[in-house]
């Protein structure tokens, strides 16, 4: 009779850390966050509050914006060419209810230093930032230095 032997073919068997790797990737990350819980680094419960920032933590400072009608005129020599301005007052909310009341006389002011500008220098370069500056220096000298915080020009068109 024959014998019939069976050879099994056992491979070299995997490393001791191969076979742990699966168990031991999760159990170090938990320990991982636990540990940097306790420290104080982060907090799961803060994560599922409103995002605190130390930014938003500070009160933001109170600011009004004030619409300035908007400006229209013609533009002298021309052709019939007529300049819009649009402009908002940054102001304090304090002071915003007087800046209201004084809104015709800064319009007026306004008026006057647009009437005044010839018409070829509104061609040129940074005409916009020289009449922002100076329109901000008006509504000071009409409401006040601590009113106006700044000038913010929203339209301005050479049509």
């Amino acid at each position: 009779m024959t014998e019939i032997t069976a050879e099994t073919t056992a491979g070299p068997s995997k490393p001791l850390l191969k076979r742990l790797a699966p168990v031991l990737v999760p159990v170090l990350a938990l320990g991982a966050g636990a540990g940097s819980t306790l420290a104080g680094l982060w907090s799961p419960i803060a994560l599922l509050g409103p995002a605190e920032t130390a930014a938003a933590a500070r009160a933001a400072p109170a600011v009004a914006f004030l619409d300035v009608p908007r400006i229209v005129l013609s533009l002298p020599g021309s052709g019939g060419r007529s300049l819009v301005v649009t402009a908002m007052i940054d102001t304090d909310p304090l002071q915003a209810d007087q800046a209201k009341l004084l809104m015709p006389r800064v319009v007026d002011a306004f008026n006057g230093l647009l009437a005044g500008i010839d018409p070829a220098a509104l061609d040129r370069r940074g005409i916009l930032e020289i009449l922002r500056a100076e329109m901000a220096t008006r509504a000071r000298f009409v409401l006040g230095e601590d009113a106006v915080r700044d000038l913010l020009i929203t339209e301005f068109r050479i049509q």
